[in-house]
Formats: structure tokens, sequence, C-alpha cells
């Protein structure tokens, strides 16, 4: 039989108490509102959400999601099931304690039982006409998805980790993961992947391969050897498992690897480390962006193949190179002709959109004041945050944005709304930078961080119950004044907790603008991409309904 709530029951009769077998103790990649993921303690049996191997092949892939095998009541998200790379946080009785937005689900309520018999956790929704399904994707993410019924597709309202780079391995061997590249897996120089058909499906688990074998030839001077060689890869997280080795220098170091058949890459910062056999977990830093486990990444590649043509067959080289010459010369004075081009018409545009409002800072500057970006004070999905000093010894953050669609779009809705408009209670856009494909931004920096630091810290001080009505009574002036105030209607799309900044007398200032929407004082219809983070969405989101102000609303309530 198959239920209502999703669960195909196996009964002996259909008048049986008990089913012999049902598929909500048998899960696969799917969890619906209902179903129990955890253990049986009678038994030792876990329900385990495994991903599909690939979006087309329903094969067990790498990923999983499991209640801690250790016996806290945390849930482990795992690689090839031995590599723990998130977790949800113990249970503290209202909600876990990474994720304490959940328990602010419009959706529905998350449970975590334990009974002599099971320890499970469930979820129960609050509306029955909302379909809602949680997934371990093949991307490594635990997705959460919300059926438009207007629209008649799947939507995603919530994903962990939010970055796909922090997923573990997530481009195999061999891969590494950039965030401003779509997709965002790749093969290191010197390989390719392993199969084209999995990666056309997005299914990068089997990594990358050589695409010429190493040569391994022992010597003392690696440098003049016609064998291997080594390629400098600047700003990478890197690979995990490394081995320490004591030795005087860099050349050294390197020397220990070039002599190592096994050894595949080193790096050198006043420690040795060098790497043995598969290379997994590597990130494409952006510049400034790293810290402790990052830096420069020497590989080992076999040497370039050297092609030599002699004979009556040989064919003269320098003809073709200068005609290979001109023409890229060419080609390149046409191309940076087209691209000024369009910059002038996009910085153009852009200075009708900040009306002089704004300072145009240079990426040099910005890299000064942050002292190379050295200083992070936060990270998110559309970027990192570093604390700054202008020249007047006047305290700025700076959010550098990455990804070039989503940090285009993020850029352009925050210029457009915070460049235009000004409020006691809205975080000050001092100035910007848009130089080629960097985009930065950069606000007054607000000393007392952001409200969820300290509404969900769990040592003291906590804050007393005057600072929290002045915190509640300014957001709202802050977001009437979007609503009411501005000559067009602005609504945030993404108020919560996490976007409320406190200056150093406590007073809120609402930030992050990149959802933010400008419509005109009669809209009212369906946006077609929905904005907004789980726990805090407004069901006009999901039902499709109209978006109107109330949606901020609605989430200032929740937040409340």
């Amino acid at each position: 039989v198959l239920l209502d709530n999703g669960n195909l029951v196996l009964k002996e009769r259909p008048d049986s108490p008990a089913p012999i077998w049902q598929s909500f103790d048998h899960p696969t990649d799917t969890w619906v509102p209902g179903a129990m993921v955890g253990m049986n303690k009678i038994t030792g049996e876990f329900q385990i959400l495994t991903s599909w191997k690939n979006s087309e092949d329903p094969a067990p892939g790498v990923f999983s999601h499991r209640l801690d095998p250790g016996g806290s009541n945390d849930y482990f998200t795992l690689w090839n099931g031995s590599v723990m790379y998130d977790h949800l946080g113990v249970w503290n009785g209202h909600s876990f304690g990474l994720v304490p937005q959940a328990r602010l689900s419009s959706f529905f309520q998350v449970r975590f039982v334990e009974t002599r018999e099971r320890k499970y956790v469930t979820t129960i929704l609050s509306n029955d006409s909302i379909l809602v399904r949680l997934v371990m994707d093949v991307t490594g993410q635990i997705k959460t998805w919300a059926w438009r019924e207007d629209e008649q597709i799947w939507m995603l309202i919530w994903s962990r980790p939010v970055a796909q780079c922090d997923v573990y391995s997530v481009c195999g061997p061999f891969g590494i993961c950039d965030l401003s590249n779509l997709p965002s897996c790749s093969c290191l120089p010197g390989f390719h992947p392993k199969s084209l058909k999995d990666w056309n499906l997005s299914d990068w688990s089997g990594g990358c391969v050589r695409k010429s074998q190493l040569q391994c030839t022992e010597s003392t001077n690696p440098v003049k050897s016609q064998a291997d060689v080594f390629s400098e890869m600047p700003n990478i997280k890197f690979p995990t498992s490394s081995q320490n080795l004591s030795v005087a220098d860099a050349d050294e170091c390197r020397l220990a690897c070039f002599n190592n058949c096994s050894c595949s890459a080193f790096a050198y910062d006043g420690v040795c480390l060098i790497w043995n056999g598969q290379l997994h977990n590597l990130q494409q830093l952006s510049a400034g962006d790293g810290n402790g486990g990052s830096g420069t990444l020497y590989l080992r590649l076999s040497a370039p193949d050297q092609t030599h043509s002699s004979g009556k067959n040989e064919v003269p080289v320098v003809p073709i190179v200068g005609s290979i010459v001109g023409f890229v010369i060419l080609s390149s004075f046409v191309f940076i002709l087209i691209v000024y081009r369009s910059r002038r018409r996009a910085s153009a545009s852009m200075a009708e959109v900040i009306d002089g409002t704004l300072l145009q800072l240079k990426y040099s500057m910005l890299q000064q004041i942050t002292k190379k970006f050295s200083v992070p004070l936060g990270r998110g999905s559309f970027g990192s945050v570093f604390k700054g000093e202008l020249p007047d010894s006047t305290a700025v953050a700076v959010k550098r944005l990455e990804g070039l669609r989503q940090g285009e779009k993020h850029f352009r809705a925050e210029v457009r709304t915070l460049g235009t408009v000004q409020h006691v209670n809205l975080v000050r856009l001092c100035g910007f930078c848009s130089e080629g494909e960097k985009r930065l931004l950069v606000y007054d920096y607000m000393p007392n961080g952001s409200l969820d630091s300290h509404l969900f810290r769990r040592e003291p001080p906590c804050l007393d119950w005057g600072t929290r009505y002045q915190i509640a009574l300014g957001t709202a002036r802050g977001l009437a004044y979007l609503h009411e105030g501005c000559r067009e209607c602005i609504i945030h799309c993404d108020v919560k907790p996490e976007n409320i900044l406190l200056d150093g007398s406590y007073q809120p200032k609402v930030a992050d603008f990149g959802m933010a929407k400008l419509v005109g004082r009669d809209f009212s219809r369906a946006l077609t991409t929905m904005r907004g983070t789980i726990g805090y969405l407004a069901p006009e989101w999901i039902s499709g309904l109209p978006i109107t102000p109330k949606v901020d609303v609605y989430s200032f309530g929740m937040m409340l």
C-alpha cells in the first residue's frame, strides 16, 4: 500500500497491525515529512540518505547523511562513508546547534525523538497543502525543495553546505573546485576527466587522470632533469593528508618530492609539506582569501612532450610562427577594443545608478586599506567580508563578491538600492570598486557584528530586554522606510538576524541588499525567482501568491 505520506508499506494482510517492510525504514536519497532518519537501537540498523551516482543513475553515490554512529544526537554528512565534512550540531531540545533557523521554518517542524527502541529525527508539515522534500544531492549538498504549484516546478529553498566547494572532494581526485566558475569543478593542469560522460552529468566523483604518466627519474638537480617538472599553482587550499618533512629550504623540499615516485605535489612556507598518491579536496581561492592550510602548491607533472621533425618532411617554422603572432596581435586588439567599449558602457550605466553619491575606488587602494584582505570578518554565499581602514582612520568593511554571474547581480542590486537611499537604520554604502571582473563594496564598519552572533550564542553576556527592544524597533523603522519612504518601494527579500548589523551603540542597521527588489507602488505579482532563507520565507514564495512588502513583514516576525 502506498500511503498518503509517501510511505510504501508491505503487509501480510490489509488488517495487519504491523508492516513486514516499509520504505520509510529504508530511505534512498530523499527524505519526506513523516519519515524517520536515525537508528533502531534494538537491531543497530541506521537509516541513511545516500546520493545517486549522478543525475541519471540511481546507483549509490559517494555522499551520505546519517546520525552520528558515535552516539551523539548530531547528524553527519560524509564522503565515501568515512570523511565527515559537515554536520548539523547537537540537538539542544529545540533545534540542531548549527542550524537554529530550522526551528523557525514556516513549512515544517523538526523534531528529534528518542525512545527505548529508536532514536531519530522527523518533520511535521505545518500545512498539508505544501509539498517539501529533502535530498542528499549528487553535488554532496543536503538540499530542501518545495513544490511551486503555479509553475509546476520544484524550487530550492535551502542547502548545506551553502558553497559547493565546501563539499569534501566534490571534484574527485586531481580535480579542483573554483566558486568563480560554472561548473565549479575542473581538472588540474596536465589532467583530464576520467569519464567525460560522468562529468557531463555533473558526477565529478571519479575525478581526473594524468594525460602523460610520470617518468620518476631520480636526480640531484630536478631543474636540469628532462623528466618530471613542477607546475606552480598560487592561492590553493591544500589537499588533505599531507606529510611533514624536516628540510632546510624550498629546494630541499622540492628534491625530496622529486626523488619520491609516489609524491604528487609539495608546498613550502617554512615547513615542507608533500602529498603522496591522489590529491583530494583542492580549491582555487581568490587572491588574499587564503588562511591556514592554503598557499602555493607545486604540482608534479610529466615534462611536456617534445616533437622533433627532420628531413624532407620538415616544415619551415618561422613563417608559421610569424603568421600566428600576427593573427594573435590582431585578434587581441579587436578583443581589447570590444571589452573597452563594453566596460565604458557599463561604467556609464553604473554612473547613472550611483548618481555621484558613492566613492568609486581602485582595487589597489582596497588592497592597501585591507592590508591585502588579511583581516576577515565573515563569509557568505556571495563572497567574503574584510576589515579595512581608510586614510582618515575610519574603519570600514569591504565585501569582495565571488562568482561571475551571482556576484554581478548582487553587486548591482546593492548599488541600486543602498546607493540611492540613506536611513539611520540602513547600513551605509560608502563606495564600490568595479575593475574588470572584480566587484567590491565598501560599508561602514559595525563593531558589534550581526544580530545572530548575539541571539544564538551560548556563553554570556546576553542582550538585555531594553537592547532587544531597541534592535526590534530600529529594524522595523528601517524596513518601513524601504517600503514607504523611498521613491520606489524596495522589498528586501532576505530579512534575518544575519542581515541585521549592530553599531557601537547596538543600533540596528538592515544590511545585505543582494536579493532586494525595487518595485512600483502598485506592484503585486509573483516573482519568478525565489529569494530568501528557509525559516524566514513567507508562504507566498512557495504558493505562488503575489509578492508584496508583506514578505519582509513576515520575515521580520519570524526573526522577532
